[in-house]
């Protein structure tokens, strides 16, 4: 449940219900007019919210559940900081089952959050200002009660030291204000993001006065001071990091709690070697695992445990949007500025092959920048994705209007010879020429790049990519580095293309800024690792921002998606329906998963250790 600023889990609304309505006139009011105050337990993007104000627990959570026990999980690279809301270091896994928030999102909805901290949350109906009214019985791990103060603290600390995509995501928020000592108001530039209560509502509470007088954006292994289920049990830096479950957690018995953090203890040992930690796996060195890798996959697990049922292999279906993993160009390097290279590199790329030879065929091809969801622009656009196209027609590059994309298809023999014909023909167009083997550009500078990796087995995947590219006359270095210097670069923009995957929620929103606007391409650390500066671009996140309602907002998103796909800004490749988990089976597990946990983060926090099923393992 707890969540990176940028996620929204999701799914489908069920029967409406309706929120407590007051009449009021406010100060705050965009339009001057009288309006309808709603005050609720819960609020929803659009649409209805799901669960009642006296809902006893999630439907994807167990009142068989128990506390107890403990989980170990595994981390790969190192850790080298416990503060992760800064663009510096390389937090701790999990880090945020320290914190609470003010709301938490259900993930079975599409949009919808419920009170955490805040007891209940107070806005008019255009959404131009919220309150939220905190909970009296919350508190620091400290025993200082959380205050409308310590929200108002660290929405100022986010936006002026924290990662920059926390400036990106608040931007539409002009005041925040303690209005008492447990009601906090945040009014906003615009009436016209219905967003902005949710975004500002996934807030993590930090305390004031344990950071009010030290050095909130340096790196340190400082433990630090939080509200939520978990502390800091112990730390072996860059080794292993162990949480404790905090047994008076003031949220343990909240609805949107039950169920959740059950066990004793939570350790994740690092590993800097993918195959030694699937080997430390079988060892039972650790109890879970999701599995990225289709190759391990299909071939590390033929064990005695698994065939015993002893250590499970499982696939868990999910409908959520998958968004884009990608090989991503930056556009800040002067040979990228050119859509017909770019293109003609999309063609380089034979996914057929491998996914045949490399994955086994257990992916599917990327289409789409917001991938196995409804905001995927799969159809030439309609009147009303028109109407928003159009008033950006000299922008955008025609074959938005006339075109559908769809990703280069090979026959996956291999050769990749029809396509490669195709690059080489609008390359040639372009200009482009090869001498001694190598391609050049009209003004004579040569086409080779760095290719900027952190995973080994990564290597395996692109070097015939690298391959193909080479019959074209570019050249490819591959620069393996290790995570923390991976992380430096990628902050820092500094490489010539890496793989990346934008993770997108069910409701895109403040986080289509940090992605592709022109203000994020200049901001170190922020998510535009393409260096996108395109005006369309801004006007078309801007619509999506402005959605009324979710026709609204699918229309919006589809004509951002189709922009961006045919400015060839990224190669596509591939994406995944199902979480793929490897566990002990040592566990109590709910019936219901949650159907949008992409990345099972959801569903591994409503488990339990089962005592009976832990020694029928040791008896084994």
């Amino acid at each position: 449940m707890r969540k990176s600023i940028i996620s929204c889990l999701l799914l489908s609304i069920s029967c409406p219900i309706f929120a407590q309505v007051i009449l009021s006139t406010d100060t705050a009011d965009l339009v001057g007019t009288q309006q309808k105050i709603i005050k609720s337990h819960a609020i929803a993007m659009h649409g209805t919210i799901k669960y009642p104000e006296n809902f006893e627990r999630f439907e994807y959570t167990s009142e068989k559940a128990t506390k107890g026990g403990k989980l170990r999980l595994f981390g790969t690279g190192t850790f080298d900081s416990l503060n992760g809301f800064i663009a510096k270091g390389n937090p701790a896994d999990n880090i945020e089952l320290l914190y609470d928030s003010l709301m938490t999102s259900a993930a079975d909805e599409p949009f919808t959050q419920y009170g955490l901290l805040a007891q209940t949350i107070e806005y008019p109906e255009d959404r131009s200002w919220v309150t939220f009214h905190l909970r009296p019985n919350a508190y620091f791990h400290d025993g200082k009660a959380i205050t409308a103060e310590d929200v108002v603290f660290t929405f100022n600390l986010l936006i002026t030291k924290g990662n920059p995509r926390y400036k990106f995501y608040y931007a539409d928020i002009d005041t925040a204000e303690a209005i008492d000592t447990l009601s906090v108001k945040f009014t906003f530039k615009t009436n016209k993001n219905r967003e902005l209560p949710l975004i500002i509502g996934q807030l993590p509470i930090l305390p004031k006065h344990f950071w009010q007088d030290k050095e909130f954006d340096k790196t340190s292994l400082t433990l630090p001071l939080g509200s939520g289920p978990y502390t800091v049990g112990s730390i072996d830096p860059g080794r292993n990091i162990t949480y404790a479950r905090k047994k008076d957690y003031w949220g343990k018995d909240l609805a949107v709690n039950k169920g959740f953090y059950n066990f004793d203890q939570i350790s994740i040992d690092y590993y800097r070697d993918a195959n030694v930690a699937i080997e430390a796996l079988k060892a039972n060195e650790y109890d879970y695992r999701r599995e990225k890798s289709s190759k391990f996959w299909a071939t590390a697990y033929d064990v005695p445990a698994v065939n015993k049922q002893q250590l499970i292999k499982a696939e868990i279906a999910h409908q959520a949007n998958s968004g884009i993993q990608a090989f991503v160009f930056n556009l800040r390097k002067s040979i990228f500025k050119d859509v017909a290279l770019r293109k003609a590199m999309d063609y380089a790329f034979d996914f057929e092959w491998s996914n045949q030879t490399l994955f086994y065929g257990a992916y599917k091809r990327s289409n789409s920048f917001f991938s196995n969801s409804e905001f995927a622009a799969t159809q030439l656009p309609d009147k009303k994705e028109l109407d928003l196209l159009t008033p950006f027609k000299n922008q955008l590059p025609k074959t938005v209007f006339t075109e559908v994309y769809t990703p280069p298809v090979s026959d996956g023999e291999g050769r990749n010879r029809n396509n490669l014909r195709i690059a080489k023909k609008l390359l040639d167009n372009a200009g482009y020429y090869v001498k001694d083997n190598q391609l050049y550009n009209a003004s004579g500078n040569a086409i080779s790049f760095e290719m900027l990796l952190v995973s080994p087995g990564f290597k395996r995947i692109v070097n015939p990519f690298i391959k193909s590219l080479s019959r074209l006359g570019i050249t490819v270095n591959v620069r393996l580095v290790d995570t923390s210097q991976y992380i430096n670069r990628s902050r820092s923009f500094d490489f010539d293309m890496i793989v990346h995957s934008f993770r997108q929620s069910e409701s895109p929103g403040n986080e289509q800024q940090n992605f592709w606007s022109s203000s994020a391409a200049t901001i170190e650390g922020s998510g535009n690792l393409m260096g996108i500066q395109n005006p369309a671009i801004d006007g078309l996140v801007d619509n999506i921002l402005n959605a009324k309602n979710r026709e609204d907002l699918v229309i919006a998103t589809r004509a951002l998606d189709r922009a961006l796909l045919h400015n060839h800004y990224v190669i596509p490749q591939w994406y995944n329906s199902v979480a793929r988990i490897v566990y002990w089976d040592k566990f109590g597990i709910p019936e219901t998963s949650a159907a949008y946990d992409r990345f099972h983060t959801v569903g591994i926090f409503t488990w339990w250790y089962d005592q009976e099923k832990a020694n029928k393992l040791l008896n084994k």
